[in-house]
């Protein structure tokens, strides 16, 4: 049960990491962008339809954590959902950054229906693999080394998804370049869909939960008296990580206004978190998951913070911030699902069996709804202080550029951080399960 997994195999199962992530941050950072400059949507209904997308898609991942569960008890894996999601993902990528030429009202509806075909594709394969991840040990360390892993595998393919749109964009125009990417984005996930399925290590625990009911499994999560203040915690961290993402390209743009260097901005921030990735897997070894997770949100806001105070030209302080706050990312990334695949444990001592779908399927609701928040509220509220993508600003709209995309979220990240810091994952400092 203890057993340390070779680091090839780790890889293997790791690898899928990097074109979910390579999704990821186009669909929450280069879309809005994308659709407003190049396509000619306005931020408000752009924000709008992200918001509809999300709340609709919302509501089919607990469905998927449920069914994820039942064809591992069935015999089949968790297998067969990675094994269509992934091409249907690939499908659904180039429809996103290839799309017609339509209409405003026609390209509101092409842009919602291909977000919902992404983000059902995207779901089917994260639920059951982040589910497999929670599976392949029972040892507290071990865990947060798989997750290791596969978020340090994702911050390449965020590396990767960061630089390619901007060179490709640079060399052939935003259209072309974003559909080349997209184009290379499709056989990239089912290879390594396939190298994930056949060559990661096989779950371990296996003492599966005899409901069958299919609400009452998925609320099942719900009755883990650690899983909610553990959820609580995520959301008010989670919303104060997706406003920067929503809102950096602006950000850059018109207030850093170096959109030059776009691509090395969001690279350092990415490097450093994978830079950082194996002092937060050291150091939550030591003192604790939920006591490393903290020290990182602190470090994060402190560094942060001075984002509020940049100007046109001030690139290398904003590259300091950049690379100190995403020395943060790394913890952000590594702990939080380690906290609950211990957390599940606790159903399986008590004698409740093991329903890593449903968690993970609510862990995949929330991330979706924080997301959502972010582009509903955020961008709206910028059109609304007068702020729009290339336009003239006045020293009054810039500032509130600045306080929306750095005061608000480490507001948030501190009410998160005052929450862990009196929940038991940070007063009981157990390097094992809660």
């Amino acid at each position: 049960m203890t057993t340390r997994h070779s680091a090839a195999s780790l890889l293997a199962y790791g690898g899928l990491g990097l074109p979910l992530a390579m999704a990821a941050l186009p669909i929450y950072v280069h879309v809005p962008k994308f659709y407003a400059d190049t396509l000619g949507l306005s931020l408000a209904s752009i924000g709008f339809l992200l918001l509809l997308a999300r709340a609709f898609d919302a509501v089919q991942d607990p469905l998927l954590g449920y069914w994820s569960d039942r064809t591992r008890q069935s015999g089949r894996g968790r297998g067969v959902w990675i094994g269509v999601g992934a091409p249907l993902l690939a499908l659904g990528m180039i429809g996103l950054f290839v799309p017609p030429n339509l209409s405003p009202s026609g390209l509101s509806v092409w842009l919602v229906m291909m977000l919902l075909v992404v983000y059902t594709a995207y779901s089917m394969i994260t639920i059951s693999y982040q589910a497999h991840g929670a599976e392949m040990s029972a040892d507290a360390n071990e865990r947060t080394r798989i997750v290791s892993f596969r978020e340090g595998l994702g911050l390449i393919g965020v590396f990767l998804a960061a630089a390619l749109p901007e060179i490709l964009s640079k060399a052939s125009g935003a259209r072309a370049g974003f559909a080349q990417f997209s184009y290379l984005f499709g056989p990239l996930i089912v290879i390594l869909a396939l190298v994930m399925m056949r060559s990661s290590p096989p779950a371990v625990t296996t003492h599966v939960s005899d409901e069958k009911r299919i609400f009452a499994v998925m609320l099942k999560p719900f009755g883990n008296a650690s899983f909610r203040p553990l959820l609580w915690i995520f959301v008010m961290n989670g919303i104060a990580a997706s406003i920067p993402a929503t809102l950096v390209l602006f950000f850059i743009e018109d207030a850093i206004q170096r959109p030059d260097l776009t691509a090395q901005f969001l690279i350092a921030y990415f490097a450093a978190g994978a830079a950082g990735m194996p002092l937060w897997v050291r150091l939550s070894s030591r003192i604790g998951k939920g006591r490393a997770w903290f020290c990182g949100m602190i470090l994060s806001i402190a560094a942060f913070v001075w984002a509020f105070l940049l100007g046109p030209g001030d690139a290398t302080a904003f590259f300091i911030i950049c690379i100190m706050s995403g020395l943060g990312l790394g913890a952000d990334l590594a702990l939080p699902p380690s906290i609950l695949a211990d957390v599940i444990d606790i159903d399986e001592r008590a004698g409740k069996g093991r329903n890593e779908g449903a968690y993970f399927g609510l862990w995949n609701l929330v991330t979706k709804g924080n997301l959502a928040l972010a582009a509903g509220v955020a961008l709206p509220l910028l059109g609304w202080l007068g702020y729009a993508p290339k336009g003239a600003h006045t020293a009054e709209v810039l500032s509130a550029l600045a306080a929306v995309y750095a005061l608000l979220p480490c507001m948030l990240k501190a009410v998160a951080a005052l929450l862990l810091w009196r929940s038991p994952f940070f007063t009981s400092p157990s390097k094992d399960n809660p």
